[in-house]
C-alpha cells in the first residue's frame, strides 16, 4: 500500500506539471514527452478494480472540430465545391486535407483556361466574403529571360528566385544582400534584377515591358509578355482584371511551374491615406505545369496542365478568428423551420406536420416533449438559428391553417397547410453569409 501510495503522490505531482505546461503554452514534443511520463506512472498503479475506462484519442495529423467548426467549414467547403461544379469540374478524391484543386488539362489554345481558373480563384473569395484581395502574377517564361539579360549564371537561377520570393515580406535591401553577401551575386548582377523585379501594375507595364530594349530580345521573356496581354485582355472580358496585379516579385513553384503562375493574397487596409494595402497571406494560388505529369506516363507524352489550390485551412482559420472577434453566432444546423405547439396535448398533430415537412425535402425539427411551452420552442429558435417556426394550435387545426412565424422579426402570417411547404421553401431560399 505504501509504494502505491508513494506512485499516487508521482502521478498527481506529473499530472500537475503535464497542466502547468499546457497553461504556459509549451511547445507539443515537450508536452508530449511529459504526458508519455504521466502514463508510464498510471501504468505502475494497474486497472482500479470494478471500473473501465477508455481513452479516446485523435489519430496523429488529424483533429476533431466542434460543431461550430464544422458548421464553417461546411460553408466553406459548399463555396469552393458549388464554383468547381459551376465551370464544369468532375470530382475525384485526393488524400488531401489542407487545398481544394481545380484542374484543366489537354491541349487548348493559350491563355484560355488559365484566365478561366483566375475567374475561378475571384468567384470563390468574392463568395467567401473574406475582404479586399489582390491576385498576383507573373511567369516563370519572363523570369527565365529576366535572369538571363541580368547576368545570373543557371547554376544560381533557383537560389537567386528564393531570395526574389521573399520580397513580399522583406525590403529590396535585405533581398539584395542575401543574393550578394550569402549567395555570392555580383552586386551589379543584384541591381539590374531590382530594376525590374520591384514593379508591379497591369496590362500596360506588359506592354512597357514589351518595349524593354533588353528584355525584349530574349525569346522566353518575349513569350511570356505575349500570353500575359493575351490573359490580361481574357481576364478584362470576364470583368476581373482590377483584381490582377502583374508582379515580376512573384517566384514561387518554378521547380515545376512553365509558364504563368498566380498567388491569391488578402489585403488589409492601410494605416495612413495613400499608402498601398498590405498583403496579410495567401489563401490561393496555382499555375501552368505543362511537364508535370508527363513524368508519370510510361510513354513520357506531355500533358498541358493548368490549375489553382484554394488553401481552405488557412481560410478556414481566418472565418473563425472573424467570427470571435465579431462575436456573431454560427448556426451549426440547416433547419428551416421548427414545429411547434400552442397549448398542449398537440404531439400526434406536430408528428403528423414534422413528418409530411421531411417527406417534402424540408429540413425540420420539433422539441422531443408531448407538451413544451410555446415560450421554450421560440427561445430554442432563436438560440439555434433556426429562420421560421410552424405554429399549430387549436384554432388553427379548425381553420386548416398553420400559424409561420419570423424568428427574427417576430411577425406571424396564417398559411393554408397545402400551401406551408412552398412558403418555407421560399422563405428560406436565400443565401446565407458564412461570417
Amino acid at each position: 500500500m505504501a509504494d502505491r501510495a508513494a506512485v499516487e503522490e508521482l502521478v498527481r505531482l506529473q499530472g500537475e506539471r503535464v497542466r502547468a505546461l499546457k497553461q504556459q503554452k509549451a511547445s507539443a514534443e515537450q508536452i508530449e514527452e511529459e504526458v508519455a511520463k504521466l502514463l508510464k506512472l498510471k501504468a505502475q498503479l494497474g486497472p482500479d478494480e470494478g471500473k473501465l475506462k477508455f481513452v479516446l484519442k485523435t489519430p496523429k495529423g488529424t483533429r476533431d472540430y466542434s460543431p461550430r467548426q464544422m458548421a464553417v467549414r461546411e460553408k466553406v467547403f459548399a463555396v469552393i465545391i458549388n464554383c468547381f461544379k459551376r465551370h464544369g469540374a468532375e470530382v475525384i478524391d485526393t488524400p488531401v486535407f489542407e487545398l481544394k484543386d481545380f484542374d484543366i488539362a489537354g491541349q487548348f489554345d493559350p491563355m484560355i483556361p488559365d484566365a478561366e481558373c483566375l475567374k475561378i480563384m475571384c468567384e470563390i473569395l468574392s463568395s467567401l466574403q473574406l475582404g479586399d484581395f489582390l491576385i498576383k502574377v507573373n511567369d516563370r517564361r519572363i523570369l527565365d529571360g529576366l535572369f538571363a539579360i541580368c547576368g545570373v549564371p543557371d547554376s544560381k537561377f533557383r537560389t537567386i528566385c528564393s531570395s526574389v520570393d521573399k520580397l513580399d515580406k522583406v525590403s529590396w535591401e535585405e533581398v539584395k544582400n542575401e543574393m550578394v553577401g550569402e549567395k555570392g551575386l555580383a552586386p551589379e548582377v543584384a541591381d539590374r534584377i531590382g530594376e525590374y523585379v520591384l514593379q508591379h501594375g497591369g496590362v500596360s507595364l506588359v506592354e512597357q515591358l514589351l518595349q524593354d530594349p533588353k528584355l525584349s530580345q530574349n525569346k522566353q521573356a518575349l513569350e511570356g509578355l505575349g500570353d500575359l496581354k493575351l490573359l490580361f485582355e481574357y481576364l478584362t472580358l470576364f470583368g476581373i482584371a482590377n483584381k490582377i496585379s502583374f508582379d515580376l516579385s512573384l517566384a514561387r513553384g518554378l521547380d515545376y511551374y512553365t509558364g504563368v503562375i498566380y498567388e491569391a493574397v488578402l489585403l488589409q487596409t492601410p494605416a495612413r491615406a495613400g499608402e498601398e494595402p498590405l498583403g496579410v497571406g495567401s489563401v490561393a494560388a496555382g499555375g501552368r505545369y505543362d511537364g508535370l505529369v508527363g513524368m508519370f506516363d510510361p510513354k513520357g507524352r506531355k500533358v498541358p496542365c493548368v490549375g489553382l489550390s484554394i488553401g481552405v485551412e488557412r481560410i478556414f482559420s481566418i472565418v473563425e478568428q472573424r467570427l470571435e472577434a465579431l462575436e456573431e453566432k454560427v448556426r451549426t444546423t440547416e433547419t428551416q423551420v421548427l414545429v411547434a405547439s400552442a397549448q398542449k396535448k398537440l404531439l400526434e398533430e406536430r408528428l403528423k406536420l414534422v413528418s409530411e415537412l421531411w417527406d417534402a425535402g424540408i429540413k425540420a425539427e420539433l422539441l422531443y416533449k408531448k407538451n413544451p411551452k410555446l415560450l421554450n420552442q421560440l427561445q430554442y429558435c432563436e438560440e439555434a438559428g433556426i429562420p421560421l417556426v410552424a405554429i399549430i394550435g387549436e384554432q388553427e387545426l379548425k381553420d386548416g391553417v398553420i400559424k409561420l412565424r419570423s424568428v427574427a422579426n417576430r411577425e406571424e402570417v396564417d398559411v393554408r397547410r397545402e400551401d406551408l411547404v412552398e412558403e418555407i421553401k421560399k422563405r428560406t431560399s436565400q443565401p446565407h453569409c458564412i461570417c
